[in-house]
């Protein structure tokens, strides 16, 4: 089951609703016969087990009771949240037992458990999602690499500020009323994704296909780095209407240029460069490690910036 990304309940419906921090990983089905084994399957239907070795014990927590689990699984930074770029080393491993269990002792992943379809022999996607979540609490999976996150009912607004101030991913909400729908992006699930802003400068962009041919299909950013450079961030390629990618086209056409505007020069096939004189802002949910924006979303031309005033400088660590 897959939840919409929307707002959250108005505050006349928010009792009707329970909150559950929203992390980035790896979404994974959990499969316990009951017989001290454990199988995972991704969402594309993969069997997954091989590449997280860590998570075997978890097939003798249950003794013999049978179950299907759902949840995600995560690889976390040092401050205990979850860090995709990390987990990125770990997937698809599932073939690779020895490079996964080297990696499994050197960056052990965590699988957080939000739901259960199956328990002892009952079927549970019909049942409410309020008794599902006191069935999946009644197990009491809590190891060295997996556990149980709460759930908060209501309280909404509140549970999306704390994902904000310690830097998660965001929030889902979950209709206390609803079953579990397999294979469906539903309404009853709404996904709230917290997104940072900055301003960035335009060096480059990428033309577009299809209904987008003759128009810029991303632009590709940059941002100062502390000694001046303009170092690459990443391809913004969504957020536009058409009225403004038309727009963005000719703009883009009056700065080209044949020399790349970035330090060092980033492996773009097919790029074309400008000269980095437009300022955007847009919106993205977090950075990698080396500094590239994640899930980057295009909200406006910046005219009153110069880039020279654009205050939008890489961390230091990046930079």
């Amino acid at each position: 089951m897959l939840a919409t990304p929307g707002k959250l309940p108005s505050a006349a419906q928010d009792s009707r609703w329970a909150y559950e921090t929203k992390q980035d990983g790896q979404r994974a089905v959990v499969y316990l016969p009951g017989d001290g084994s454990v199988l995972l399957r991704a969402r594309s239907g993969e069997e997954i087990t091989g590449a997280y070795p860590e998570l075997r014990p978890l097939g003798e927590v249950l003794g013999r009771v049978p179950a299907i689990l759902d949840g995600e699984v995560l690889a976390l930074d040092e401050h205990g949240r979850a860090d995709f770029q990390l987990l990125q080393n770990r997937m698809g491993l599932a073939h690779a037992p020895a490079r996964a269990a080297r990696l499994a002792a050197r960056t052990p992943v965590h699988l957080v458990l939000f739901d259960v379809l199956h328990l002892d022999g009952d079927p549970l996607l019909r049942v409410p999602y309020t008794r599902r979540r006191a069935r999946l609490e009644s197990l009491a999976l809590d190891g060295p690499y997996w556990s149980t996150p709460g759930a908060v009912v209501g309280h909404g607004p509140e549970a999306l500020r704390a994902t904000r101030e310690h830097g998660l991913e965001g929030l889902v909400c979950k209709r206390l009323d609803s079953v579990y729908e397999p294979g469906v992006r539903s309404r009853a699930w709404i996904k709230i994704r917290n997104m940072r802003t900055e301003d960035v400068i335009v060096g480059g962009w990428l033309p577009g296909r299809g209904r987008l041919t003759g128009l810029p299909g991303a632009v590709l950013a940059g941002q100062r780095s502390a000694g001046g450079r303009l170092r690459y961030v990443g391809g913004v390629g969504t957020g536009w209407s058409e009225a403004e990618r038309t727009e963005l086209a000719a703009l883009l056409r009056a700065a080209g240029t044949d020399v790349c505007p970035f330090d060092p020069v980033p492996a773009v096939a097919g790029a074309h460069w400008v000269l980095p004189r437009l300022v955007g802002e847009v919106a993205y949910s977090t950075r990698t490690r080396a500094g590239l924006l994640r899930q980057p979303s295009w909200l406006r031309l910046r005219p009153d910036l110069t880039p020279e005033e654009s205050a939008a400088d890489l961390p230091r660590d990046v930079g």
